[in-house]
């Protein structure tokens, strides 16, 4: 799959090596949620931080903001970030909510 917006996208690895690729966190997190592979099954969750464009980073120590002013490629309004000062800014930029992990999952359940 190709990204469409660098600033977004995310994966998931299974144990076994699988990988699924996803434009953003709507597709991410309902393929996550979907029980299509066990969650304990996934040895690595990762996200693209904002900040850095195209940067692959752990989802599960990510620091999220949700706005509607986000515009990723699939609508999922969320945004992350490896480090929370980075996020700082587009918090009051998009008038956005602080997330972490546990909170993003059940954004979309």
């Amino acid at each position: 799959m190709t990204l469409m917006d660098k600033k977004f996208g995310a994966e998931l690895v299974t144990k076994k090596g699988k990988v699924y690729k996803f434009d953003d966190m709507n597709c991410f997190l309902n393929f996550y949620n979907s029980g299509f592979e066990n969650t304990a099954d996934y040895q690595h969750k990762l996200v693209v931080d904002f900040a850095s464009e195209g940067k692959l980073i752990d989802a599960t120590h990510a620091f999220y903001i949700k706005s509607s002013a986000i515009r990723s490629p699939m609508d999922g309004q969320v945004a992350a970030f490896e480090v929370k000062t980075n996020s700082d800014k587009y918090k009051k930029e998009w008038k956005g909510i602080y997330l972490a992990w546990g909170e993003v999952i059940t954004q979309y359940k």
